[in-house]
């Protein structure tokens, strides 16, 4: 049987990043599963995917919790058989403050979002992308250009981040023998309703506060895409989409 239809997973999906990079798998053709905490958002989106022609199911996903992830999965089997791309996007950060006064709580809620989420769901994704015909799929995870260096009170982020690293390497190895790939998108500065905050400034490594230049927030989305639309004979194993000034490169 011939398959026509690509089937694209996006978690974090109701804003942002994840909302843009949505719609631009939608342009390019794919059949979207859109995942997130908050329902109205993920169900508007699908509306709006829906009213341009194209096919999208909102699914409100905690990724966190291994149950309602597994019910995501089980509803994407059921409803499309198969899963060609998932995008990791779902992220959350702690509270800007120096590691003696962070919380555990806070600690544990970012690990559990920004680590065992991306855990829960490629493990998912990476199963039913052996099992499925024709075998294969891409995983591409949101990065960050924390995944190598931090900002000032970032600890927990910037550990989650390095472990997603870690984590996008590994399986990018351990699927070759099933035409499993995987990337690893990092942003910098992507201009979004929680990101514009640092347009009026944020922490330096020197203590300062600067604002900061930003990126649109399509340029991150056209990256996704272009990984997206690869074979599986080919992979990014590693981008960087960042805006050009700002402090990363070099020492600021």
């Amino acid at each position: 049987m011939t398959q026509t239809k690509k089937i694209a997973l996006v978690t974090g999906a109701g804003s942002g990043i994840g909302r843009a990079v949505a719609l631009a798998l939608l342009e390019d053709g794919f059949s979207l599963v859109l995942a997130g905490r908050r329902p109205e958002p993920l169900q508007a989106l699908a509306e709006q995917a829906r009213a341009a022609g194209g096919e999208a199911l909102a699914v409100p996903t905690d990724v966190r919790d291994e149950h309602s992830v597994a019910q995501l999965f089980a509803t994407i089997e059921e409803v499309h058989g198969r899963l060609d791309v998932i995008f990791n996007n779902a992220g959350i950060n702690a509270p800007a403050v120096p590691i003696d006064e962070l919380a555990l709580e806070h600690w544990r809620n970012v690990i559990a979002t920004n680590v065992d989420g991306v855990f829960l769901c490629a493990r998912a994704a990476f199963g039913l992308m052996r099992r499925q015909q024709p075998q294969g799929g891409r995983i591409i995870n949101n990065g960050s250009i924390s995944a190598h260096t931090p900002r000032p009170f970032t600890g927990p982020y910037t550990a989650s981040k390095h472990a997603v690293l870690g984590l996008t390497k590994a399986l990018a190895l351990d699927g070759r023998p099933y035409g499993i790939v995987c990337s690893q998108v990092d942003i910098g500065n992507a201009l979004t309703e929680l990101s514009e905050r640092m347009t009026r400034g944020v922490r330096q490594a020197n203590g300062e506060i600067a604002a900061e230049p930003m990126l649109d927030v399509r340029h991150v989305a056209d990256a996704v895409r272009y990984i997206a639309a690869l074979p599986l004979s080919a992979n990014v194993l590693n981008m960087t989409v960042m805006a050009s000034n700002m402090p990363f490169v070099g020492r600021g």
